[in-house]
């Protein structure tokens, strides 16, 4: 069993930054994908970033790349996603999640993804 906590949002005007933390535990294996979601109201959630561990790869959603950046301590137990320029349509409940079989899974594709946290709101001001 996979658990993880994320922390750090919180309320930022338009234009500012925050970091969001994903720390994780219970891992077997040093193969996986840690990916970013996030869900606004009223709408689904979507995927925003993935960081996978067995190639160090990174993928963004479009709507967020150049503004968005995920890495992973060198602990290997916390992932980050670094946000600036944070728009008022980058509010949402934001999750971190892991795939447990990530080679040949669509790594923003939220089916593929076995282990969630409990999510944390950012809250962008105009």
């Amino acid at each position: 069993q996979m658990y993880l906590v994320e922390s750090g949002g919180g309320l930022v005007q338009s234009g500012g930054s925050l970091r969001l933390s994903c720390v994780a535990s219970g891992f077997t294996s040093d193969y996986y994908a840690i990916g970013w979601f996030r869900q606004a109201p009223g709408k689904e959630r979507e995927g925003v970033s993935c960081f996978r561990s067995f190639d160090g790869t990174t993928y963004y959603a479009d709507s967020v790349k150049g503004r968005f950046t995920i890495s992973r301590d060198n602990n290997k137990n916390t992932v980050y996603q670094q946000m600036s320029s944070l728009k008022p349509e980058d509010t949402a409940v934001y999750y971190c999640a892991t795939d447990v079989n990530p080679l040949y899974s669509d790594p923003l594709d939220l089916e593929e993804y076995d282990y969630w946290g409990q999510g944390t709101q950012v809250t962008v001001s105009s």
